[in-house]
């Protein structure tokens, strides 16, 4: 039942909530217009089929979201605040928003949200009730403009009645012609007064009229400009015809004279006003570039006329590499100004014939309408490629950036737009996994690893709530002693089906997407709680050792986060150790210098990870505050491989002497691996010769006893 405040009163115990939703799910399925349900929180418990065709969103999609992914950012805080004020009081609460479907696009809808209440009173659920009315809205707007230019014309329309003697070439005029003209009150007027404030480029073609309808013994009408006794120019609009006598001669002509300079002045500014709507419709705000939607029509355009001219079409579909990055530590007006940078210098590579749209944040595709052959598509990749790296100065800052393009030709890769596009774009991610910063043709096997990438990116989302990861531990082991000094984790997943995935499959797919922020807190935390867990056990001490993602580096919280995980878990900081690689190292030094020293001060170990790869450079060595270098295992394999090549180990090995560092081989597997390392006097080493990566409990039963046989 209702009560008297509106809310639904279920007098049911709380288990048999449920079981009343279901049946109110059940009941509204069939129901035309939209209906969510959704806990006290805001949090969707269900959807019917409608919402789906509204938003886009299916049931399975938007259950145990917030239903804040709906809100489009148009509405004002205000309406919001009324609606949670009316529903947490327990009433239904009634109004229009505008939201955001599942594809980005806006729409008008018309909400009835009911509260629900157990027989305590306490609100359990909200039923809300949506209907879309855009289109109604739309009519509403168009009705609202029509009304608003027929106001404004009869506001503004002043009409004045005149007759012109031809005998006597004199005008009467009525009360309103004397004050359209700004003249006093003459009677009668002479012809040539009237012609005389009539703008000289216009009296010919006003005379020629008057003539016509003598002559003709017609009708007929004009416009003309005037400049009034005061001096003020004046738009006119007049309409004339002939009096005959009884003989049929023409002996007046009576007309009317009405002052329009209002009238055109608004035409005019809703002329431009509507200019302006259409072309903000139809380009991005930022850049000044065609948006999404005006590139679609002119890519369809460019179809239909490249079979015509025997010509191909290419679509060239761009994503800045590294852009978030730069948005994040400089803030958005850099990276504002850094797109408009973007935007003018690939204007720069095309022709006028061609379009460069920009489609939302860092991606911009690009239509080249008319062209030979597909390498005519490459050349202009490759100058876009060269232009965009080139160092753009903003506020006096150079900012660096790269470009990955993907490309697709009609007719080869797609018949339409959208095709085209979105193998364009599945393009480009193969150039970014080949190395960013490069392009790439496509081929219809990509469209399976875009398939296989998406697959991949939805299992990731689902893998930490399922809770399929787990750590495995890899020992680092001191070369003279032989003991265990550290473990390095390493994440694995298993997933249900698939069974396990190699982290090279998905790490990337993880940073690509941003799941490798949650999934690294998770890692680091893991991590800690274990290496506390092994101290607490009161086995030999060792250092965990955690690899730390670019992406995580540069988090503007990310020194915060590592705190608070130490704090959480009990560990000492000096019993952490940081991998992080050079690259991550070397990009934006101070900054990196700054978070480095304040890691160092509270005692974590920082190690740098696949020395040797990047930039090995002795300055950022001497600079920034580092324990210890890591030897890429591709080097290590040369040591058995290719034995005359193992220069780069012992040049690590004494770079990191001579700077005081402790030197650390990775991937050792054998013997001959290890005597190398031993005689060159490498500091420590880890691989499959001391152990694999194991689970926790077999880890701590190393600590525990050693591994034994392994120096001899």
């Amino acid at each position: 039942m209702w009560t008297k405040r509106g809310a639904c009163d279920i007098s049911l115990e709380p288990n048999r909530i449920g079981g009343l939703i279901e049946l109110q799910a059940t009941a509204l399925e069939a129901t035309a217009n939209a209906v969510v349900i959704t806990d006290q929180t805001g949090t969707v418990i269900w959807v019917n089929s409608a919402f789906e065709r509204l938003t886009g969103y299916t049931n399975a999609e938007i259950a145990g979201q917030s239903t804040r992914v709906l809100k489009s950012g148009q509405n004002l805080r205000v309406l919001y605040e009324e609606m949670w004020r009316t529903i947490l009081g327990g009433r239904v609460w009634r109004g229009e928003l505008i939201n955001r479907r599942k594809d980005g696009s806006l729409y008008d809808e018309e909400m009835t949200i009911t509260p629900v209440q157990n027989s305590r009173g306490e609100i359990t659920h909200y039923v809300a009730i949506k209907l879309d009315i855009s289109e109604r809205k739309q009519a509403e707007a168009k009705h609202l403009l029509l009304t608003e230019r027929l106001s404004l014309a009869t506001e503004v329309a002043k009409v004045g009645v005149w007759e012109w003697d031809l005998a006597s070439n004199m005008f009467t005029w009525d009360a309103m012609m004397f004050e359209i003209y700004g003249f006093p009150a003459i009677v009668p007027l002479p012809y040539e007064k009237w012609s005389g404030v009539v703008f000289p480029e216009d009296l010919p073609a006003v005379e020629a009229s008057l003539r016509k309808v003598i002559e003709e013994k017609g009708q007929g009408s004009a416009e003309f400009r005037i400049t009034r006794a005061d001096g003020a120019v004046r738009n006119i609009s007049g309409v004339e015809r002939i009096v005959l006598d009884e003989h049929a001669n023409v002996i007046r002509v009576i007309g009317v004279n009405m002052d329009v300079t209002e009238r055109r002045v608004a035409e005019e500014t809703l002329r431009n006003s509507e200019a302006h709507l259409t072309y903000a419709s139809q380009h991005d705000f930022l850049t000044g570039l065609p948006n999404r939607m005006l590139l679609n029509d002119r890519v369809s355009q460019a179809i239909t006329l490249a079979p015509r001219h025997k010509k191909k079409i290419a679509i060239l579909f761009l994503d800045l590499d590294g852009f978030k990055h730069i948005n994040d530590s400089l803030g958005h007006p850099f990276g504002d100004k850094l797109l408009q940078s973007v935007a003018k210098r690939l204007v720069g590579c095309v022709r006028f014939s061609d379009t460069v749209s920009r489609q939302g944040g860092d991606e911009f595709v690009v239509l080249l309408s008319e062209v030979e052959h597909a390498e005519d598509a490459a050349i202009t990749a490759r100058r876009m490629l060269q232009l965009v790296a080139e160092a753009h100065s903003i506020d006096h800052h150079d900012l660096h950036i790269t470009t990955s393009i993907g490309v697709s030709v009609y007719p080869d890769d797609g018949l339409d737009a959208e095709t085209l596009i979105k193998n364009a774009d599945t393009a480009m991610y193969q150039a970014k996994e080949n190395g960013r910063q490069s392009y790439q043709f496509f081929k219809p096997a990509m469209n399976v690893r875009a398939v296989e990438r998406q697959s991949m990116e939805e299992n990731l989302r689902r893998a930490l709530e399922r809770k399929e990861f787990e750590l495995l531990y890899q020992p680092k082991v001191n070369l003279r002693t032989g003991e265990i000094t550290g473990a390095e984790a390493l994440i694995r997943w298993t997933h249900p089906i698939q069974g396990l995935v190699s982290p090279a499959q998905f790490i990337t797919v993880a940073e690509d997407c941003g799941l490798i922020l949650p999934i690294g807190n998770w890692v680091l935390r893991e991590a800690c709680k274990q290496a506390r867990a092994w101290i607490d056990a009161g086995l030999p001490q060792a250092t965990m050792a955690v690899n730390i993602s670019a992406m995580e580096f540069r988090q503007e919280n990310f020194l915060e986060g590592v705190f608070t995980i130490l704090k959480d878990t009990g560990l000492d900081p000096r019993s952490l150790e940081l991998e992080l690689t050079e690259s991550v190292l070397m990009k934006r030094a101070e900054s990196t210098e700054s978070i480095l020293k304040t890691l160092r001060a509270r005692g974590v170990q920082l190690a740098v990870d696949d020395f040797g790869t990047g930039y090995s450079s002795l300055s950022y060595l001497r600079k920034f505050p580092v324990d210890s270098l890591k030897i890429d295992q591709s080097f290590v394999w040369q040591i058995t491989n290719a034995p005359d090549e193992t220069t780069i180990v012992t040049a690590i090995i004494g770079m990191g002497r001579s700077l005081k560092l402790r030197v650390v081989a990775e991937g050792v597997e054998t013997q001959d691996e290890l005597a190398f390392l031993q005689a060159h006097q490498c500091d420590e080493a880890q691989g499959y010769y001391f152990s694999p990566p194991v689970p926790p409990q077999q880890f701590a039963k190393l600590l525990e006893t050693g591994i034994p046989g392994i120096l001899h």
